[in-house]
């Protein structure tokens, strides 16, 4: 199939309105669509005019486009492993003519650093894995396995090459599980990279976090903000204003 925007969609994709600028985005049904941790992460980082940003795990593009329409970021580049994903983000990137200000690379995180040149971005973002291969594994060759699963990265990968790739003073910016909250403190102070904001996503008020959101600063001082809890719904089905605001609604 091929639209008026002269991008192919393959078998089981879609084209989805992302509600900003605009733009859209490619995804496949049967493979890993994004979710609302990517969505929160594009609004919890801070990029500045002029930033270069680097999101290691791309996926399809999402936050790359997200932080495009939303930051006044210089350049953008997404660094993911799978081709299939890559290539549906290098497409959605055509869908939405933004080939001069966004990057898609197809690569290992673990290899980031020879990617790329040491200390060349302002920024890091990451929606990585969460859980590790032992935790529910079923099939580890399949996309959405991959995806969530350490099979092919650990988070110590990650924060390794967000260190090794920022600038003195750059920001990484991560969303995670907050049962490996232990975890990922010890791993940004082992590279080097100072917790600086926190927060705690909750699906309900009266439920337990199910998601955190963290930027730590390369060099930085010890003295990390938590900010005030982030509800998602007010009751089934309804969102809270602040992540009504997040989609653009």
């Amino acid at each position: 199939m091929e639209g008026r925007d002269r991008v192919v969609l393959k078998e089981n994709e879609r084209i989805d309105d992302l509600e900003r600028n605009g733009y859209r985005i490619i995804q496949d049904t049967e493979r890993f669509c994004f979710g609302m941790d990517a969505v929160l992460l594009s609004g919890f980082a801070r990029v500045r005019d002029g930033d270069r940003v680097l999101d290691l795990g791309t996926g399809t593009g999402i936050i790359p486009i997200l932080l495009e329409a939303k930051t006044g970021a210089a350049h953008l580049t997404g660094l993911e492993i799978q081709e299939d994903s890559a290539d549906m983000a290098r497409r959605s990137v055509r869908l939405n003519g933004l080939e001069d200000k966004i990057d898609i690379v197809t690569g290992d995180i673990k290899e980031a650093g020879s990617l790329f040149d040491a200390a060349s971005f302002d920024v890091v973002t990451s929606n990585p894995p969460y859980m590790t291969q032992s935790h529910g594994l079923t099939n580890p060759n399949d996309a959405k396995a991959v995806a969530r699963h350490e099979i092919l990265c650990t988070l110590e990968d990650v924060v390794a090459q967000a260190a090794r790739l920022l600038k003195p003073g750059g920001n990484f910016f991560l969303v995670h599980r907050p049962f490996r909250l232990a975890e990922i403190m010890v791993a940004l102070h082992e590279y080097k990279l100072e917790p600086k904001r926190m927060r705690l996503v909750y699906p309900y008020a009266d439920r337990e976090p199910n998601m955190v959101l963290i930027e730590a600063n390369r060099g930085g001082r010890p003295r990390m903000t938590v900010e005030k809890p982030l509800i998602v719904f007010r009751e089934q089905g309804v969102y809270m204003p602040e992540i009504t605001e997040l989609y653009g609604y």
